[in-house]
């Protein structure tokens, strides 16, 4: 009877631990992401940690000045190393800022979504403003490429991950490219509205 009692304590616990698996979460970005010319533990990423808790996996893979393509190319690797089950992508602004064509901007993002959700990963797309230098036509255009395929892959979506950050130069490095250091809880902020649903996990309802 004591083996039997013992065993059915033991199989609901491991039901509940699969049901509530510890998030690992991947980041996609670049250096918006990548805590730019700031401490690591500054970052949206790092405040991203902390706010999950220690049981949680937080994997900072941006890299300053990446691309969609470049992002593409080794995310299989990543995919593989860390078994993430949720995938943060925050790409795009250096493809518009270097010409890159919108539809192979799409394409990137098409893959890295297929990649991801093939893993077994949950996705969160989020989007970011080129300056307006570019020209209001073509701003709009590119932002609608997030939101096109936010819609027809049915992802999570943050339109715009600078929101409130970009146009506050109090909030931005003198480069009026990069947030600073007093930018990155807002950035989490702009996330953490969509991200919390998909974390299995009891901080993420507050």
């Amino acid at each position: 009877m004591a083996v039997l009692l013992s065993l059915s304590l033991f199989f609901p616990a491991i039901a509940l631990g699969a049901a509530n698996p510890s998030p690992r979460v991947l980041v996609l970005g670049d250096s918006l992401s990548a805590a730019y010319n700031m401490p690591t533990e500054s970052g949206w990423v790092a405040l991203l940690r902390e706010r999950l808790g220690d049981d949680a996996r937080v994997i900072n893979a941006a890299i300053s000045g990446d691309t969609t393509a470049g992002a593409r190319a080794r995310l299989g690797q990543a995919l593989d190393t860390h078994q993430p089950n949720l995938v943060i992508i925050a790409l795009g602004g250096n493809d518009g800022l270097r010409g890159i064509a919108l539809e192979a901007f799409r394409a990137n993002l098409n893959a890295m979504i297929t990649a991801a959700r093939q893993a077994g990963a949950n996705v969160v797309l989020a989007g970011v403003r080129l300056p307006a230098n570019y020209g209001s036509a073509f701003i709009e255009r590119f932002l609608g490429v997030y939101a096109q395929v936010a819609d027809a892959r049915d992802v999570a979506f943050v339109p715009r991950l600078l929101q409130g950050v970009a146009t506050n130069p109090d909030l931005m490095q003198a480069d009026g490219i990069h947030p600073n250091a007093k930018a990155q809880p807002i950035i989490l902020d702009n996330l953490w509205p969509v991200l919390a649903p998909l974390l299995n996990h009891p901080r993420a309802a507050g």
